[in-house]
């Protein structure tokens, strides 16, 4: 039998009504803080709308046909918000595009999705991913320096604003999003305006999400989770929003904000930690969280430091938060609760909150209005009225990640305690034969690792290998340290993690590899999971080799 609980409202108003609402009842609230030059650019829900009418009118006089895909490639910024909005209020279907992508996947998007027009903001490496949008596409300009383009923002924008407020068809396509591509080419995810803002309208119940909140707008806008847990519930909560400048100023951005809500991913939680022990030592760290009357005051400094001291909400996703860590950061009073979606699923599956420190490790119970299930095969498959329509142009892929009874095919192996909890045991197609004929499911093994605060990255590999090993990048703390050292702490984790495995699970050896994995050396997927194949083929030479010693360094 499925595991469901029941949605609190089943009627779902658009994004775009709720726009309306919200420039017509609170036009001069505040609502996008956007930092320039270290000074706050604040946008009133007056002018938020006069950006998106305006946007709205000089899409409409491009003459597109209804429904025309338009671009976004771009870092999270305002002008992202009002874009999306006013392609919706123009009748078109917003495409956006990683701000990491690569040239590959920039013009795969745009040849593959037919784009017509392309807004393009900040990026890291600007000219070269610029360059990869097909020449036949018009480029629009962000109001910010040096980016090349067809047409400027203020050129764009200068035209009486759209005065019509139509309201769209729930069965209308709102967005295609393209998957991250962790194998293979992306695959344009398609949600209608009836998935996107159900999924949207309730996550706000779940979060129990209200007007006086402050959020954090940084993750990946072309990723599923911002999109609908940050900027369409914002919408349908009316709270306020703060971007990031720059990474730079990161840490000073939060500490304006103050957030009220703060949902992040496992590499900068990792960081944090990282920064914290940087400056106060576990050992000292113990010492003062074991006297009574310091625990309090300490913890808060911590968390004001952080600019999480007003947070009542700490989330974390994108990839398994190491229990561990969750432990480490509740004794400071930041207790993180887990959530579990997909791209195809608008990000709306489960969720640890309220937080329980009894439940760590599990990504929680079921969100309302979900059917969730363990197939015989042990996948989590999902059923609700936020699944996707389809895959764009590609009905094989769509026919197969459906059941014949509507569930969609998650991936993920799972198991569900008596209290209704789910918890991923690993990914279908990351599980491998050794050349033993015996199978490894490489997370569980991986959480270990990333339990330990030397380990900032690790991939479980071995497919051609009697027994697996462990590829593993540093901390930039552990980086810094005696090699020596480093290399005695790693055969004693590997030990100690070979001690609780089965025979044919124990690893062989741990490689420490000389390069941390990012989007931008393709080991990882703009939402940060690790492209094993990618990985794989790369250090081949360096997995299949024969060593003695158990601790390799790759130079």
């Amino acid at each position: 039998m499925p595991l469901t609980t029941h949605a609190k409202d089943m009627q779902i108003p658009t994004a775009l009504e709720l726009f309306y609402k919200w420039e017509k009842e609170t036009p001069t609230k505040p609502y996008l803080n956007q930092p320039v030059d270290g000074h706050i650019k604040t946008y009133t829900w007056s002018d938020f709308a006069d950006r998106v009418r305006r946007l709205a009118a000089a899409l409409k006089s491009k003459g597109f046909p209804e429904g025309s895909r338009i671009g976004v490639l771009s870092k999270n910024c305002a002008e992202w918000f009002m874009t999306d909005i006013a392609i919706m209020l123009a009748g078109h279907v917003s495409v956006p595009i990683f701000a990491t992508a690569g040239k590959d996947t920039i013009r795969y998007v745009s040849e593959h999705a037919d784009i017509q027009l392309m807004f393009v903001g900040k990026l890291d490496d600007t000219q070269t991913q610029v360059s990869a949008i097909p020449e036949h596409i018009p480029t629009v300009a962000y109001p910010y320096p040096d980016i090349p383009a067809s047409q400027s923002w203020d050129a764009f924008i200068d035209i009486e604003p759209y005065a019509e407020s139509p309201v769209p068809d729930l069965n209308a396509v709102a967005t295609i999003i393209y998957t991250s591509g962790s194998t293979g080419q992306p695959k344009g995810v398609v949600h209608t305006f009836s998935s996107i803002c159900w999924a949207a309208k309730n996550a706000v119940h779940v979060l129990e999400a209200t007007p006086d909140d402050r959020v954090m707008s940084y993750l990946p806008l072309a990723h599923i989770t911002e999109r609908v847990l940050i900027e369409l519930c914002s919408f349908y909560a009316g709270f306020e929003l703060w971007f990031v400048e720059s990474l730079d100023t990161f840490q000073r951005d939060v500490q304006t904000c103050r957030p009220t809500l703060f949902v992040s991913v496992p590499r900068l939680w990792t960081k944090f930690q990282m920064g914290i022990l940087a400056k106060l030592p576990q050992k000292k760290l113990n010492l003062l969280l074991s006297i009574p009357i310091v625990k309090g005051l300490i913890s808060k400094k911590i968390r004001t430091g952080l600019g999480l001291n007003e947070t009542r909400l700490f989330g974390s996703g994108s990839a398994p938060l190491p229990p561990a860590l969750i432990t480490w950061f509740h004794r400071l009073g930041i207790s993180i609760s887990e959530g579990w979606g997909m791209t195809e699923n608008c990000a709306y599956g489960t969720t640890c909150v309220p937080f329980r420190i009894d439940k760590v490790g599990a990504i929680g119970k079921v969100h309302p209005g979900v059917d969730l299930r363990i197939s015989d095969e042990g996948e989590i498959q999902v059923k609700g009225p936020c699944n996707m329509r389809e895959y764009y142009l590609e009905p094989e892929k769509t026919a197969e990640v459906f059941t014949d009874d509507g569930y969609l095919r998650t991936g993920d192996k799972g198991e569900i305690d008596a209290d209704g909890y789910v918890r991923i045991t690993g990914r279908l197609k990351d599980i491998f034969k050794t050349s033993k004929g015996k199978y490894v499911t490489p997370a569980p093994i991986e959480s270990k690792f990333m339990a330990n605060p030397i380990v900032e990255q690790v991939c479980v590999t071995g497919s051609s290998l009697p027994q697996p090993v462990a590829l593993v990048v540093l901390s930039e703390e552990a980086a810094k340290q005696d090699r020596g050292q480093i290399t005695a702490e790693l055969s004693e984790l590997l030990g100690a993690i070979n001690g609780t495995l089965e025979s044919h699970q124990k690893l062989d050896r741990v490689i420490v590899c000389d390069e941390p994995w990012t989007p931008e050396n393709n080991m990882l997927t703009p939402t940060l999971k690790v492209r094993r194949h990618i990985l794989e083929e790369k250090l081949k030479s360096t997995i299949e080799a024969r060593y003695t010693d158990k601790v390799i360094w790759k130079s």
